[in-house]
């Protein structure tokens, strides 16, 4: 899409000689670098509980974010008013945050050369609610009517389609529509008046609502109530150190998680990460290679450009278990005296970029899913995950499994509650002994906080057989 032809432009009326001129402003008390962050943002969530649609609401939000870098200062300003006044104030504002000595030479703008990872068919805001609401309505009646132990169900579905408008000081000027839908479902099931268990399953991407043509709410709906069944007969998990197999697709949080916010720049360029200074260090068993692709099409942490503008690519972090890289945003990337890597990201224009994931997952190795299983003769396989915590300093995890299931003897049998991994994601990399074949990613529900923001990401792993971690539980 060009400029010209731009929402910001049809709109607002901004012309590329305004965006110059609020550049310009910005960089006016000196600094390195200038940039503009346009959003114009449409929302819609609805909430379904006790098969009622208990909440629904649409929005619609609008601002610019302007940022200085000078040195290691950055001064930040945005306005929800996209009158020329209030953005030249909001320019000024963060020229004289970061007032410094340096002066950068202005270039003029040119548009980047556009690419479209996720063509929409029907962007949802042309369709109406209602049309959304049955999706669902599907989704909860599917779920009642699988077993008769649930006696909850909740489902939600939200989208969003972001205008976005990025122009710097070094030249760049992109343009973009972002499109996001997600649905989720939760169940709780009981057994006899015993204690109720749950489950949860979900997913989108970038995305229209031909989505739930092939991915139905009644699949989600049912994969809820599958996890919720299966947890009304699990025994307590088994405490102590053990060989643990992850399975394929969402376990992949766990990397994310332990490994992946420790390869993000920032955290390396101040020495605070685990990962700082090892590139070229094996870092992991040479089984394993990990990558962020942010150009995956349709996949929920995919973009077309970051949010500073430069175009996402695929990142090779680790390769055959040795570091090979660092996630880059613009700050870190000058800083260290590297190149962006296109993980510049941002919750919204209130917020300033900073180094994020997009796609972070772990490739497919030679061994068959049913092989690394039948190597176990005592273990424990999970199948997913639900909260954890990470010390990005030391690498130190805490994971619960919220499904998780008992290996013996080379098979995986009963299905065990209340498993926690406890770790160190590097040392646990290291004792990977056996990766799979079976690479999946997630179904797109994935969320990433980080200093306050929080952002949309996908997560990725094979069936991996970890031969050592230490397992909390209950039963000895």
């Amino acid at each position: 899409m060009l400029f010209s032809e731009s929402f910001f432009a049809r709109k607002f009326g901004i012309t590329e000689h305004d965006l110059e001129g609020y550049i310009g402003e910005a960089l006016s008390a000196g600094g390195d670098y200038a940039d503009l962050y346009f959003e114009y943002m449409i929302t819609s969530s609805i909430g379904i509980d006790e098969s009622i649609v208990k909440s629904a609401t649409q929005g619609v939000s609008a601002g610019v974010g302007i940022r200085v870098i000078a040195g290691e200062r950055t001064g930040y300003a945005y306005t929800c008013d996209l009158s020329p006044d209030k953005i030249r104030k909001a320019a000024h504002t963060s020229a004289r945050i970061a007032s410094g000595p340096s002066q950068v030479d202005k270039v003029g703008l040119e548009e980047a050369v556009h690419r479209n990872l996720y063509p929409v068919l029907t962007s949802p805001a042309d369709v109406s609610l209602a049309e959304r609401v049955k999706l669902l309505r599907r989704a909860d009646d599917a779920a009642r009517a699988a077993d008769p132990r649930i006696f909850m169900v909740q489902a939600s579905y939200g989208d969003t389609l972001r205008h976005v408008l990025i122009a710097t000081s070094d030249g760049r000027l992109s343009v973009d529509v972002q499109p996001m839908v997600r649905l989720n479902v939760s169940t709780l099931a009981r057994k006899n008046g015993g204690p109720p268990h749950s489950g949860y399953a979900g997913g989108g991407g970038r995305i229209g609502l031909e989505f739930f043509e092939e991915k139905t709410p009644e699949s989600f709906a049912r994969e809820a109530v599958r996890q919720a069944i299966v947890q009304l007969d699990a025994v307590e998990a088994p405490a102590g150190e053990t060989t643990v197999v992850l399975g394929p697709g969402w376990p992949g949080i766990l990397l994310h998680e332990a490994v992946g916010h420790g390869l993000e720049a920032d955290f390396n360029r101040k020495g605070v990460s685990a990962f700082a200074e090892r590139l070229g260090q094996q870092v992991a068993s040479p089984l394993c290679t990990v990558v962020d692709d942010g150009t995956i099409r349709s996949r929920r942490g995919s973009l077309n450009v970051d949010d500073e503008g430069h175009e996402t690519r695929q990142n090779v972090l680790i390769e055959n278990g040795v570091l090979r890289g660092y996630l880059q945003d613009k700050l870190s990337s000058r800083l260290m005296g590297s190149q962006p890597t296109g993980n510049g990201r941002r919750e919204s224009y209130q917020h300033f970029p900073m180094p994020r994931m997009t796609n972070t997952f772990m490739l497919a190795g030679e061994s068959a899913p049913e092989e690394i299983v039948r190597t176990v003769k005592k273990g424990l396989y999970c199948a997913n995950f639900g909260g954890g915590q990470v010390d990005i300093t030391n690498g130190n995890f805490v994971f619960s499994a919220s499904e998780s299931y008992l290996i013996e003897d080379g098979r995986i049998t009963r299905p065990v509650r209340g498993a926690t991994l406890i770790g160190n994601g590097p040392e646990a990399l290291k004792y990977v002994s056996m990766v799979g074949n079976d690479l999946k990613l997630d179904e797109g529900i994935g969320v990433c906080g980080k200093e306050g923001q929080s952002v949309p990401v996908g997560v990725g792993i094979p069936t991996v057989k970890i031969d050592r971690m230490t397992v909390g539980g209950t039963a000895q």
